[in-house]
């Protein structure tokens, strides 16, 4: 898949890849919108808290929006993309993945590429609580992994018109050999403190909450010292907190690049060739793709950066192409005979 330029243009002195990459959680000012909180009990226990923005018209399109591996409804590219969906008339509800949202979840067991099962619960809320309402999705990194997985697992039944996903880990076992490579081992290193940070708070807490069963699986897992590597990290806690054999199967059965071919909703994918997290061998060929995916591979971007315009007045080519391409699907849809 040879990358096109015609798309999206760095803003002039952000053409490096890592400079993209870190513009948004670095330098990018906070995106101030007024948001409403829900917290959605799931089937096991656990919550996760979902903060909405936009109109409350029981009709109005609603987008679903899931961050990526560390982030939260707070990261910039999630407010950013509200902000703008709100200012096209839609409305839209941020997904925190479990323990994201401020507040360690109450299972030992945490949020990873794989769960979809989340993913499904959260959708089938959504729908049920706006049933009028179109019901579409965008999922970024580690959230738009997940997004890709579900609509290939569920086919026809996904719960969405449409979805886009964007820098999205296509297997996950390369993308954790390319984050430890070059300058890349700067976001390993930061995503391996967040994460040991997110175990080690929750195991406070559940001592705290007096939560024996919990503690005792987390204990289970045995030190998290000299954890250096994503290999190393989802070996001794994603595996086994949830239910997977080893990295290698996790990786294996997590990973979306093997379920592209099976989508069956209209599906956006935003990637750029210079994505820092993911090797080019790591992209899928068009022959694995469904007829109704799109797939848009610009020469740059970054990691979820695509920031264009000037440094003096920066753009965000994702907060209008999304918003654009979602219209679109969403007139298509209107307009198409049942």
């Amino acid at each position: 898949m040879t990358p096109s330029s015609d798309r999206f243009t760095p803003a002039f002195g952000l053409g490096n890849p890592h400079l993209q990459t870190l513009w948004g959680p670095l330098w990018r000012k906070t995106t101030h919108i007024e948001r409403l909180r829900e917290r959605l009990w799931l089937d096991d226990g656990d919550f996760l808290d979902l903060d909405w923005h936009g109109s409350h018209d029981a009709q109005t399109p609603l987008v679903l929006v899931l961050h990526g591996l560390t982030g939260s409804s707070n990261s910039p590219y999630v407010a950013g993309l509200q902000k703008a969906l709100a200012a096209q008339g839609w409305a839209s509800v941020a997904l925190n993945w479990r323990g994201c949202s401020g507040e360690p979840n109450l299972l030992a067991r945490s949020y990873h590429s794989g769960a979809s099962e989340d993913l499904a619960q959260a959708i089938a809320h959504l729908r049920a609580k706006r049933p009028l309402a179109p019901l579409y999705a965008v999922g970024y990194s580690l959230g738009g992994n997940v997004l890709l997985k579900h609509l290939g697992e569920t086919g026809d039944a996904c719960g969405l018109q449409a979805a886009a996903a964007v820098s999205v880990p296509f297997r996950l076992d390369q993308c954790a050999d390319r984050i430890g490579l070059g300058f890349s081992r700067v976001y390993q290193k930061h995503f391996m403190r967040e994460m040991l940070a997110y175990i080690r708070v929750k195991q406070r807490q559940f001592l705290q909450d007096g939560r024996a069963d919990g503690l005792k699986t987390l204990e289970s897992l045995g030190s998290l010292e000299k954890m250096r590597t994503f290999w190393d990290f989802d070996g001794r806690v994603t595996a086994p907190l949830h239910g997977y054999l080893s990295a290698e199967d996790y990786y294996r059965r997590a990973s979306s690049r093997y379920f592209l071919g099976d989508i069956r909703t209209p599906s956006l994918i935003i990637h750029a060739a210079d994505d820092p997290f993911v090797f080019a061998h790591s992209l899928p060929d068009a022959s694995e793709l469904s007829a109704c995916t799109e797939f848009e591979l610009t020469a740059k971007g970054g990691h979820v950066g695509f920031v264009d315009g000037t440094l003096r007045q920066p753009g965000y080519y994702l907060e209008r192409r999304i918003p654009q391409w979602l219209l679109a699907r969403h007139n298509q849809h209107a307009t198409t005979p049942p």
